[in-house]
């Protein structure tokens, strides 16, 4: 089948087969000739195999996957997809592994690791799924919750819930035509989420006869399945904030056979168990012990305090969350998306959503709108939402019906940043309001939206969660502070709420709230909540059951309620106000409020630049207040898609297309995600810049000392007619005998020889670049039969070396070696006949080693496909030694 690759002005692949199935095997090997390293992590994260090659420090989210079942649950999953699904996702593994040894070459990671490129079984997209979501709805929370209810009292269990903090940050608004300047919809959003390098999506393209869909792939994921246009609908998501996972406390103990058994709502059952071993560069290997009971997999605890203590009986954690339970991960939704022509294909697509839970915006060109929920969330007890809870009462049992997901009508224009709202049925705690309202007041402000305005919104800094705090430094009492206390209190209540890079007045406010952080972490109300904890969680968990952070995010809630009494809260506002004006003079936000990606392998020597915004404007990039300003959250992308001209969308991604460091696309559109700029969307094939990569698997690949990696692949008629016709119109090209064809008619000669048995065409790259034309064929089936006695084991051959490459001395020497030893992989002698007068072309073949024998004159050939005139040549011979 046909593939074709297209670049755009910033290296975005687009794609082009015959059919589905092609295009996914493109999609899986585009992005691993880009993103191989990326690819690779997030295969041995979902294996639970990174410390292998990445050290010790990853040894806790291996046990963690392993615990989790991450990989067992994938291939639960996959055994359960519709035949034509499978196929889909299986399409997209062997693209991923033809490319892989390729995409590992181009990146130095491996070699810095000594990581030798893996294989995608037809399961692994889902595991990456899998790994990539499992800690998205973030039910480590309830582990905290259950700390704070023990320990400082049930009455403060959801004290921390983050409509006042904001953990997340994804915006997302559907403008309907009556509110636009075209009169059509615009869909537009940024999903916020940990930033990685390189970026966690893909921006993509893929066409074929059934569909054409660009938008935001996950590398590692076929499809499209956040962000999508199609040309006639368009669609976008962001976290419902919905809770689907539970945690259940398990009673395990040991039976003298040695297994597990735990206590459910009936007695004690049965458990499975096993060990598995860690590698771990550099260090010994760790052991694991893996359970599962009815409710599902152990995360914490699943080892005994003393494993020879048979009978007594010990707590451990176990996680239940939908995949596992009903062995199904939502991938039918893909291709279905891909397929969709309006917002009822989209809808009815979803329908078939599991996790993540989200909120949808859709839109068509006939004016359809969508807002609704998608994703399985079980019905279950309340409780269950809230901490962790006995797996012996049977009230915490799901029910076997998922919860219906809401939606509503769309009017002039609708809003999701994973506020309380549509979802608020499905969830307990939500991000705080002000993004929802913020965005919705900007949206209201026009009546004639255009992509370019849309960015305004993006990169709004106004920071509504700053209100409390400002609120209380107003009721400070000037008197009671220092001069320059005083004159830190001035500024802040002269300061315009926004949280600008170059902002001296927005580092002076984030200097306070850090002080009013740690103060009200330091009081004695707290100190219950200060260390450990009574439970030995993972240590992969401690970000969730860290003090500080949960005070920092619900600082607007523990500023008017909880168990600090107000006079106290006020002499924490007051002392932050003297700290700040004691120290020094805080320096503009964007100094202090650097990006900080994550990077499996951090590079040192990044000095990454500053940024605007906080995590309660819409221009959302997340930090610690109190104690860092380092924003590990941000928008992992920015998006307009137009429903009345799909080339005037706009998008942009933090980085770049490629995840290979040096390569032009690796991060050229970095200064734009940094100003708030989108990049134009490119639909126009006319436009575009064939990619030459090859994407069919090679026929041959061989590295030469000081030469380079020579790839052979058969030639794709459709896709290298181009390149040929432009080198066989050359001056130089003449003794090849295609002078003066169009670009059609060498397709057409091409195309006859690939349906040949007895005919090869293949194109030859040098590191990538094509170089050259070597064909094969029978010699009993061909002209030159006729002239010399043939012989088995015989294969005729011809080379022509690309008039344009300029090759340097010994350039055909170095290449006819790699040649003769594919042409010789099945035969036992090669026969040449080129032209009796290109001496060049026959003292290059003695010098590889061919004999020269007699001139021969080549009849006359006419076919409907190829006309071949009367040739003199001179034949020569190669034997396999």
């Amino acid at each position: 089948m046909s593939i074709e690759v297209f670049r755009d002005a910033w290296g975005i692949p687009h794609l082009r087969a015959a059919d589905p199935l092609e295009l996914a095997r493109a999609q899986g090997r585009v992005t691993a000739l880009d993103r191989a390293w990326q690819l690779e992590v997030e295969r041995h994260r979902a294996e639970g195999t990174t410390a292998a090659f990445l050290g010790p420090a990853e040894t806790g989210w291996d046990a963690f996957a392993r615990q989790a079942r991450l990989a067992d649950t994938a291939r639960r999953c996959h055994a359960r997809l519709y035949a034509e699904t499978a196929a889909w996702v299986a399409a997209y593994a062997t693209g991923v592994n033809e490319a892989l040894p390729e995409g590992a070459r181009r990146a130095p990671e491996f070699a810095r690791t000594g990581l030798a490129p893996g294989h995608w079984e037809p399961w692994t997209p889902l595991a990456v799924w899998l790994s990539t979501h499992i800690l998205f709805a973030g039910f480590p929370t309830k582990l905290w919750r259950d700390r704070v209810a023990r320990l400082l009292g049930e009455e403060w269990t959801e004290l921390f819930a983050t409509d006042g903090p904001g953990t997340a940050g994804s915006n997302g608004w559907v403008v309907a035509g009556s509110r636009t300047a075209s009169g059509a919809p615009l869909v537009a959003g940024d999903p916020h989420r940990i930033i990685e390098a390189p970026g966690v999506y893909q921006q993509i393209r893929l066409a074929c006869p059934d569909y054409d869909v660009l938008g935001l792939a996950v590398p590692g994921v076929p499809g499209l399945a956040h962000f999508g246009h199609a040309g006639t609908v368009a669609w976008a998501i962001t976290n419902a904030m919905a809770d689907y996972q539970d945690l259940y406390r398990e009673r395990l103990r040991r039976r003298p056979d040695g297994g597990i058994e735990a206590l459910g709502p009936d007695g004690w059952e049965p458990a499975a168990a096993h060990t598995e071993t860690i590698p771990v560069r550099d260090a010994a290997p760790a052991t694991v012990t893996v359970v599962e009971t009815a409710r599902g997999p152990v995360i914490a605890g699943a080892d005994s305090p003393s494993r020879d203590d048979t009978g007594a009986a010990w707590d451990a954690v176990s996680l239940r969350h939908p995949p596992r339970v009903t062995g199904d991960v939502g991938f039918a939704a893909l291709p279905a998306l891909l397929r969709a022509r309006d917002v009822t294909d989209v809808d009815r697509a979803l329908d078939g959503w599991v996790e993540p839970v989200n909120v949808v915006q859709a839109a068509d060109t006939d004016g359809g709108l969508l807002h609704r929920v998608a994703g399985h969330v079980p019905v279950r007890d309340r409780a269950n939402r809230l901490r962790v809870v006995p797996a012996w009462d049977a009230r915490h049992a799901w029910a076997p019906d998922p919860a219906p997901t809401p939606r509503e009508t769309v009017g002039a224009y609708a809003v999701m940043a994973n506020a309380r709202g549509l979802a608020a049925p499905l969830g307990v705690e939500f991000a705080p309001p002000h993004r929802a309202r913020r965005i919705a007041a900007l949206v209201d402000a026009s009546a004639a939206w255009t992509p370019e305005a849309m960015t305004a919104i993006h990169t709004d800094t106004d920071n509504p969660s700053a209100a409390r705090l400002l609120a209380a430094v107003q009721a400070t009492d000037p008197a009671a502070l220092s001069p320059g206390a005083r004159a830190v209190r001035d500024r802040l209540l002269g300061w315009d709420r926004r949280m600008a890079a170059d902002s001296t007045d927005a580092g002076l406010y984030a200097a306070v709230r850090g002080a009013v952080v740690r103060g009200l972490a330091a009081h004695p109300a707290f100190t219950a909540l200060r260390g450990p904890g009574p439970d030995p969680y993972p240590e992969l968990f401690a970000p969730w059951l860290a003090l500080g952070p949960r005070v920092a995010f619900a600082l607007e809630t523990l500023l008017a309620d909880g168990p600090v009494p107000a006079a106290d809260r006020a002499g924490t506002v007051r002392a932050a106000l003297e700290e700040t004006a004691a120290g020094e003079t805080p320096p503009a936000w964007g100094r202090t409020h650097r990006l900080a990606p994550w990077q499996a392998l951090p590079d040192e020597d990044d000095a990454w630049p500053g940024l605007a915004g906080d995590h309660d404007c819409v221009l959302s990039t997340s930090s610690v207040p109190g104690f860092t300003d380092r924003a590990a959250r941000a928008s992992a992308a920015r998006f307009v898609w137009d429903l009345a001209d799909r080339d005037r969308s706009l998008w942009v991604v933090p980085f770049g297309a490629s995840g290979i460091p040096g390569d032009p696309h690796h991060r050229d559109q970095l200064p734009h995600w940094l100003r708030g700029d989108l990049v134009p969307v490119t639909t126009d094939w006319d436009h575009l810049v064939p990619d030459r990569t090859p994407m069919s698997t090679p026929e041959h690949v061989q590295t030469v000392a000081g030469f380079g990696t020579v790839r052979i692949d058969r030639i794709d008629p459709a896709a290298d007619a181009p390149l040929l016709h432009r080198w066989v119109n050359e001056d130089r090209a003449r003794y090849w005998g295609m002078h003066g064809t169009t670009v059609d008619q060498v397709r057409d000669v091409y195309a006859h020889l690939d349906a040949l048995p007895t005919h090869h065409g293949f194109l030859v790259r040098r590191d990538e670049e094509p170089v050259a034309v070597f064909q094969t064929y029978d010699p009993e089936a061909d002209r030159v039969s006729a002239c010399y006695d043939a012989r088995p084991g015989d294969i005729g051959v011809h080379l022509f070396v690309a008039p344009s490459a300029a090759p340097e001395r010994g350039f055909t020497e170095h290449l006819l070696t790699v040649l003769i030893d594919f042409a010789l992989t099945t035969r036992t002698r090669l026969v040449a006949e080129p032209d009796a007068t290109n001496t060049k072309a026959l003292t290059r073949l003695t010098r590889a080693g061919f004999t020269l024998g007699p001139d021969i004159v080549l009849p006359e050939v006419d076919l409907p496909e190829v006309f071949l005139p009367e040739k003199r040549a001179r034949l020569a011979f190669y034997e396999k030694s």
